[in-house]
Order: C-alpha cells, then structure tokens, then sequence
C-alpha cells in the first residue's frame, strides 16, 4: 500500500557533459540521442601522452582519448558564495559543483536560496574520492585549506554551510551506487521527521585520470571511447562526469507551497552483495533480491513500470548479470508489444560513477514531463546474452510516446557500485504539463 503523502521531487538541476547545464538542455540531449562525449581536457595537467600509451604495456588495455567530462568544472565565482579564492582552489571541484548545481535545484523549485538560514533542510550528496589536489602532507600554498578541501564531508556541507542550512548533512560513498543511496536517505530521513525537506544529489568531477588507469589494467575500458550498454558491440565502459541534485519533500508541502511536482518517490531500496564472488563482481541474485524488495515497498505490480533506467556500463561482466535480473522481474510478463524500455544515459555521456544515478533519474523524470521516453544509443544490436524472444523487456532504440496509467507513468531506475552495493528506486510521475521553468 503506498503512503497517503509521498515524497516528491519538487525541483531539480543538472550538469551533464558536453556543455549541459539546463534541464531543457539535458532533455534535447536525450531525446535526440546525442553524443555528449569528447577528448581528455588538456587544461587539468594530465599526462596525455602516457594515458593513451597504456595499452602498449602487457596485459594492460587500450584507452581513447575520450570521455564525458564537465565543460565548466574549473568556473566558480568564490565572491558570490563568501569564499577566497585561494580556499576556492583548495576545494575539491566536487564541492564547487555541487554547490552551485544545488542552487540551481532550489530556483528551479521556486524557493530563494538566500532565503533559508536557519532552516532545518537536510543535505544529502553522493560523492567519491577522485583525487584533487597536492597530498596533505607537504608544504604547499594551499596548506590550511586542504582540510576542508579535500573532506568529502564537505561536499554536503559546504552547501549547508553557504545557505545557512541546520538539518543533516551527509555524504555518502557507496560508488556507483552513491546517488541513488543519497536518495534513499533524503527520503528516509524526511518521513522519519529528521527534517522537513531536503536536498538530495550527486556530484562527480575527475580531479585525476586514476579510473583509466584502474581500468585500462582490468581491460575494462572501452577502447574505441564509445560507452554501448546492453549491445552486441559492447566492449567497456567510458568514465565521464556530472552532477544533480534534486528537492525532496512531502506533497502535502509541494502543494501548499505551490512548487511543481515532478514526480513521487515510491520507494528506495539498498541491499549488499554479500561474500563469495570477488567484492566488485556484480551479483544477479542481489539485485533481483533488491528490485523485488523495492517493488513491494512501492506498492505497485512490476507490469505498471514502463521505464526502466538501468545501471548498464557497457562491460562483459556487469550487463548480462544485471539483465539476468531485469528481466527475471520487468520482463516476466506481458508481451514485447507493451513491455518495459531499458536504457542507461552512459551510452551518452560515459559513467559518471558516483553521479551516474543522478543523471538516469533525471533523465526518467525528464521524460515522465515530457511524456516520451528518451532512447538510448547503441540499442540497434541487443546483446545475444538476453533471449529477446522470451523477455518482454525492450531496449529504448528510438523516442517512444509514454502512455501513462491512469494518469501516472511509472519507471525504476537502478545502480551497483564496485565495492558491492546495490540501489533501486521506483517513481511515479503524473502526466502534467510541462514546465516552462524546465
């Protein structure tokens, strides 16, 4: 049974590779199934000769000169938010976006960010180390900044601290899984009564090359610089960044608020792996557990889901576990003519890892408003690891007109991080009209 005063989505923004930092920006991006990838940025001090080298190294893989990185990770205005600049530098990239992505999230919602001091508002930021900076342990021009700089901790906090905001702020770092984990807590946290309303998101920006090196050593990186979830011609992943955060609160607040309600948060759901395979192996069975957990607290048959945005990175290993689950519970039943659409926003932008979730649950509330359900690219080919023929599931090849039911569109969207974790979410978005704010 589903709560009477759900928690809902009540504003949201974005920051996407490729120039993105609009929700309608984002949202042609999508629905024309652009490529928002392009080459490593020459302006961060990378060793790009040694990077694209690798793969000349023995047993190690091939990496493009590719990815989907942020145009303005380095832009920032210090002033605007109280800071210096020289403590500005010292901030891990990840705290500047997110911060001012979280800003964006509140005018979208109708709410004045300078407006909220003193407010129990919670912060909720997913976000894992990518590496910025010099080491602490050395002396350097920015010595006495590194310890707020480099804290992940900070990431939320500086967007408490900056608004004036006193409920929870909390980082979490479950990899991959980060930002739908940081959407579960929000949510948890508001029915719980820890606070009134919240801001949940997601924030990844390299500050290092360290996953291509990480993974052009487990031949996990795609060596062409295209990210191909669920296709025959999938051959790794591609890293990339972004950001999102969205305001949570319950409807009953939205609605004497005045705020758009973008869509409901039926239910969140995070389980473990647990042991025996090795911990950044994927495990069907785990996340079957989970998506079926997450359907029952929802409250809701698996058929209502007609979008489903999964975690599909494009390697050997994690998509065919991850369609074993898929498709043991959304493709179950019902026929192909009506069964559930599959795609993952990597095949657009890359992985942006801790973010990634952030920007497919955008993208699912994008196309809940916009009533169509973006496509994913690459789906022309579907991997041979999935009998087509017996699964309802469907990869989203093209822009598909959302039916809704009963005046909602219902949709899932899943993640698993390399450490072992596993998250699933399930909203439902009523076929309103869209926003001219969007």
């Amino acid at each position: 049974m589903t709560e009477q005063d759900p928690v809902v989505v009540a504003g949201m923004a974005v920051a996407a590779p490729g120039g993105v930092d609009t929700l309608g920006g984002y949202w042609a991006a999508l629905a024309e199934s652009r490529d928002l990838t392009g080459p490593f940025p020459r302006d961060r001090g990378w060793k790009i000769g040694e990077l694209l080298r690798l793969g000349e190294r023995e047993g190690w893989g091939n990496v493009a000169d590719a990815g989907g990185f942020l145009a303005d990770a380095g832009d920032f205005d210090p002033a605007f938010f109280g800071l210096t600049p020289r403590e500005a530098v010292a901030m891990d990239p990840q705290q500047r976006v997110g911060l001012r992505v979280a800003w964006r999230a509140l005018e979208n919602a109708g709410i004045d960010p300078a407006s909220l001091a003193g407010a129990e508002v919670g912060v909720y930021m997913g976000a894992s180390h990518t590496d910025y900076g010099p080491h602490g342990a050395e002396v350097n021009e920015y010595t006495g900044y590194r310890a707020t700089g480099s804290a992940y901790g900070a990431i939320p906090g500086r967007i408490s601290h900056a608004l004036g905001l006193i409920g929870p702020s909390i980082h979490t770092d479950t990899a991959c899984a980060s930002s739908l984990t940081a959407v579960h807590l929000a949510a948890s946290a508001i029915r719980a009564g820890e606070c009134e309303w919240a801001l949940a998101g997601a924030v990844c920006v390299l500050g290092s090359p360290a996953g291509f090196y990480e993974f052009s050593k487990a031949n996990a990186l795609t060596p062409d610089g295209r990210c191909m979830p669920y296709s025959a011609e999938a051959n790794g992943t591609l890293w990339g960044e972004g950001a999102g955060v969205l305001v949570l609160e319950r409807e009953s607040r939205a609605r004497a608020e005045g705020h758009r309600i973008y869509g409901r948060v039926l239910a969140t759901r995070v389980n473990h792996n647990g042991g025996g395979a090795p911990i950044a192996v994927p495990s069907s069975a785990a996340q079957e557990r989970l998506i079926r957990s997450t359907l029952a607290a929802a409250g809701i048959p698996a058929e209502y889901v007609a979008m489903i945005e999964g975690h599909g990175t494009g390697t050997a290993v994690g998509d065919p576990l991850e369609l074993e689950a898929l498709t043991a519970v959304y493709g179950a039943g019902g026929s192909a003519e009506d069964g559930p659409l599959l795609g993952s926003v990597k095949s657009n932008a890359g992985h942006a890892q801790a973010a990634a979730g952030m920007l497919g649950l955008i993208k699912v509330l994008l196309s809940g408003l916009h009533g169509a359900i973006a496509p994913t690219r690459y789906a022309e080919n579907p991997t041979p690891d999935v009998d087509w023929d017996a699964t309802s599931l469907r990869l989203a090849a093209k822009l598909r007109p959302w039916t809704p039911i009963d005046g909602v569109r219902y949709a899932a969207v899943s993640s698993f991080g390399v450490a072992g974790t596993n998250a699933h979410a399930i909203v439902a978005m009523p076929a309103l009209q869209e926003d001219p704010r969007g």
